[in-house]
């Protein structure tokens, strides 16, 4: 049994409810918060169903058996009775700024200066989400892929204010709970998996706009090409294998980048400089390939 401590989750949607179970199944101790009066209880309902069928599919996270993660979890309607001992408050409301903003505002009143406070925000800055937060070194984004339980990637993106203690300790728990945390070094846009599958959407886009290629077969090239690779090894991992100097395992993966630059930089640059602007995704375009 992990050490059990209080974790908050402000509102219980989708993500709020698959928040909960991975925060359960690591043994944690889970109190669901929600603005409108009876949501969180009807989120413990929807989550004990699932639950119970993990466990019964075998697919349950954790070591601990659905009754127990379940005997973890509560709800409450009052914010204050809610917060009372977390450790980690993990925000999952809606993409709307001035409403993560006022809850912030709401929850920075009832902890201690120790508490972590992290939004679940998919494209939202953390400058932005945490500006009206007094003491903004405990703040930080914990953006998870839809839905948590199932992708284990959360991306950790600081506040320019946020202490190292404090990324390192979310990436710990994250961890320890089973999840696959990547920590950007600061703030940018999109964070690092959105600006990734954007690139991608936007040079598949062109491909199907410019009639080079037809929806089904772009589509293809991912799940019969990139895709059956990159569920196994990463770009930068790709270029160090792709080399014929990369199948060797005595040789330093800076010589083995080196091969496959000197043999493809020059090909990659012409490629990339034939993209053109980005895309409009509306228009005669958008209802030819909707259609």
């Amino acid at each position: 049994y992990l050490r059990i401590q209080a974790v908050l989750f402000s509102f219980s949607g989708l993500i709020g409810r698959s928040w909960a179970m991975v925060f359960l199944s690591g043994g944690y101790k889970v109190k669901l918060y929600d603005s409108q009066p009876g949501q969180a209880s009807k989120a413990i309902t929807e989550i004990r169903t699932q639950v119970l069928e993990l466990q019964e599919a075998q697919m349950l996270r954790g070591k601990l058996s659905a009754s127990e993660q379940l005997a973890l979890l509560s709800s409450h309607d009052d914010l204050s009775q809610a917060l009372e001992g977390a450790f980690f408050v993990q925000e999952c409301v809606y993409e709307d700024l001035e409403t993560k903003q006022a809850v912030f505002q709401a929850v920075e009143r009832h902890v201690g200066e120790g508490v972590v406070l992290s939004s679940s925000t998919s494209c939202l800055m953390p400058s932005s989400v945490f500006s009206l937060v007094q003491n903004r070194t405990r703040c930080l984004v914990a953006h998870p892929v839809n839905p948590p339980y199932y992708v284990r990637l959360v991306e950790l993106v600081p506040h320019p204010e946020t202490l190292h203690v404090v990324m390192d300790t979310a990436r710990d728990l994250m961890t320890e709970v089973g999840q696959a945390p990547v920590r950007l070094r600061k703030e940018i846009d999109g964070f690092a998996l959105n600006r990734v599958q954007y690139a991608i959407i936007a040079e598949c886009w062109r491909l199907v706009k410019d009639d080079i290629i037809s929806v089904k077969d772009i589509d293809l090239v991912m799940s019969e090409g990139l895709g059956m690779r990159y569920a196994f090894i990463g770009p930068i991992e790709t270029m160090h294998l792709n080399a014929p100097e990369g199948k060797s395992l005595f040789l330093s993966t800076l010589r083995c980048l080196e091969d496959y630059l000197t043999r493809y930089r020059f090909g990659m640059s012409r490629v990339l400089s034939s993209f053109g602007p980005v895309p409009e995704f509306d228009g005669e375009a958008a209802a030819r390939i909707s259609k």
